[in-house]
């Protein structure tokens, strides 16, 4: 029988080899597009539909691992993988590149069944660290990918970066059917509809659950403000281009890869879920609503640092109170509808700060990035104490 160290051990390659898939495709994805005479709404179609199809994929996955279980759905997502990318090394239509996209990101929303197997296998005290575990194969994930990507791209090309991506799925694949065991008793599997939103209603309707739902879904929105309008205003000011852009993200995967895989943990036993989770989100807002006013490109390193390390905190501890308060038998449920909603959040994001980039400029869209995560920490004050949330009945899903 795997033990817990050995089955946290394949969840976290699970995630990272996500995060490296996702970050190999990151330098040569818009190229690729060119390549196919696509402009920048093609190229943002791309970007959309791996979104739209990991949003889909957190709800379902979610609640068929609550039924079938959670190994069967982790290993067919990752064979998803292999087939998404090996159709992106071998896309030479403008067409069957967007399927491969929509097919890696169905692939990719295998995450709340992740954070639903860790839930499984710890005890409530521990849940929030084995959540940390799935925050630092994130951040190594993108560390390594963005490298592997543009090396792989430089001497390759597009197919060479699909079939690593493919290739790296397979080594996942075959690490998790030798060890990762099943973590949902049959006495803990229950039969609801897959398509349906009622878990994600259920959240937000919910007193108890609607507070964090509600930071879950407007940190990602917020975050991505920062993620389009950061390269336009790096470049404008400071004449960054893809290397120091490079660095700069090696730099903030670096600090999330230490503070959740390490850091956290310690943390966590001195620090309520719910503090954390407060700190953070405000830290976030105020290192964003900052950047307008950096003069120099180093500075940026600064608030950079600021930022992994509050979204390095707030991140695995929001995560562990959506699970405490779900119950074991609605925690893939749960936690697929709130990646959901970071998923829309994603989605719909970087529309609207890139508008507000184009129309009033870099300072407005992150101001306005920053107010949207101000508004996610007020509803962080709204979630209840570790006490109450101890006290609270699992929901009737």
């Amino acid at each position: 029988m795997p033990t817990t160290r050995s089955r946290l051990g394949v969840i976290f390659l699970t995630v990272f080899i996500d995060l490296v898939g996702f970050g190999l495709i990151i330098p040569i994805l818009p190229f690729y597009a060119q390549s196919m005479g696509v402009a920048g709404f093609g190229f943002g179609a791309l970007i959309g539909a791996f979104s739209l199809a990991q949003f889909l994929a957190t709800v379902v996955l979610g609640r068929l691992s609550d039924r079938i279980g959670r190994r069967p759905v982790i290993l067919t997502s990752i064979l998803l993988g292999v087939v998404g990318y090996t159709a992106f090394a071998f896309a030479h239509v403008y067409w069957l590149l967007l399927l491969a996209r929509l097919v890696a990101g169905f692939a990719a929303g295998n995450l709340s069944v992740a954070q639903a197997y860790i839930a499984d296998v710890t005890s409530p005290a521990e849940r929030s660290r084995g959540m940390g575990l799935v925050g630092a194969a994130f951040g190594l994930g993108f560390i390594v990918g963005p490298a592997l990507g543009g090396i792989a791209g430089h001497y390759g090309g597009p197919q060479a970066v699909g079939l690593l991506a493919a290739a790296l799925c397979l080594v996942n694949f075959t690490s998790a059917w030798l060890t990762l065991g099943e973590s949902l008793h049959l006495e803990h599997r229950v039969t609801r509809r897959l398509l349906d939103t009622e878990h994600i209603v259920l959240g937000l309707r919910t007193q108890r659950f609607r507070p964090a739902f509600l930071v879950f879904a407007i940190v990602p929105f917020a975050f991505s403000g920062y993620v389009v309008a950061l390269p336009l205003f790096a470049g404008a000011n400071f004449g960054w281009a893809e290397k120091e852009l490079g660095w700069y993200f090696t730099v903030v995967g670096a600090v999330a890869a230490f503070v959740q895989g390490y850091l956290f943990g310690k943390l966590s036993r001195r620090v309520s879920d719910r503090r954390l989770t407060i700190l953070g989100v405000l830290g976030m807002a105020v290192s964003i609503a900052a950047l307008p006013l950096v003069q120099h490109g180093g500075t940026l390193y600064a608030w950079a640092f600021v930022l992994a390390f509050a979204n390095s905190i707030a991140a695995p501890a929001l995560t562990g109170i959506i699970s405490t308060l779900a119950g074991i038998t609605e925690q893939g449920a749960m936690l697929g509808a709130a990646q959901s909603l970071s998923a829309l959040g994603r989605l719909s994001g970087p529309f609207l700060f890139g508008a507000i980039y184009d129309r009033l400029g870099p300072a407005q869209s992150f101001y306005a990035a920053g107010m949207a995560m101000a508004v996610a920490w007020l509803f962080s004050m709204r979630m209840a104490p570790p006490q109450a949330i101890a006290e609270q009945p699992a929901p009737a899903g």
